[in-house]
């Protein structure tokens, strides 16, 4: 006998945000204009970096693979705050303008990318459902800055901070000032793009 089918149930309501994601219209990152909201994002690659081959489409093909998938959780969330909250402030769009910036950061440098290489797709989610949404997004994709080459979200430490290692991704693609600060990597660049051809080789 088949499961009966529960509407409720946590993956099937992690699979409708899923979705609805897919669902909306893909936009440039250099095109993103101010909006309300928290929610979640995927992020798409189609310029001509050899390691990222295997995903660089059409964003709008039905096959396309998002580079990276991410979340923007509403201030006053991780402390309880109104189940309104997700409708208000900016997050969403702050987190989106500041992968925008990194993009920008590192256009003009030796990392092989350029922010034009990169379109997007955001979907304004309530507070509670944000990280349901983000997780089932990873898992459903498996996006290689997500799982493989890390970093690519990451704040600037700040003064006094800059012990950690230097971010996988900033190693691939440097150009962010801030990571140029932190300490050398073991693996080489050109190890790291060994890692991510091996990433997709066993997708």
């Amino acid at each position: 006998m088949s499961e009966v089918y529960n509407p409720l149930d946590k993956r099937n309501l992690g699979k409708s945000i899923v979705d609805a994601l897919l669902l909306q219209s893909a936009i440039s990152i250099d095109e993103i204009l101010p909006f309300d909201g928290a929610g979640i994002y995927a992020i798409y690659y189609f310029g001509d970096f050899p390691a990222y081959e295997p995903i660089s489409a059409k964003v709008d093909e039905p096959s396309a693979i998002p580079i990276y998938v991410g979340k923007a959780i509403p201030k006053g969330a991780r402390r309880g705050a109104s189940l309104e909250i997700s409708s208000t402030g900016n997050s969403l769009f702050s987190r989106l303008r500041q992968h925008r910036e990194s993009l920008n950061s590192v256009s003009n440098s030796d990392s092989g990318i350029s922010a034009g290489d990169f379109w997007i797709r955001y979907l304004v989610v309530d507070d509670i459902w944000i990280p349901l949404g983000e997780a089932l997004m990873i898992a459903a994709f498996n996006p290689v800055w997500n799982v493989e080459l890390d970093g690519f979200g990451n704040h600037d430490p700040g003064k006094g901070r800059y012990q950690g290692l230097r971010p996988k991704w900033d190693v691939v693609h440097p150009g962010r000032a801030w990571a140029e600060k932190c300490a050398q990597r073991q693996e080489s660049k050109e190890e790291l793009i060994t890692q991510i051809f091996d990433h997709f080789n066993r997708a």
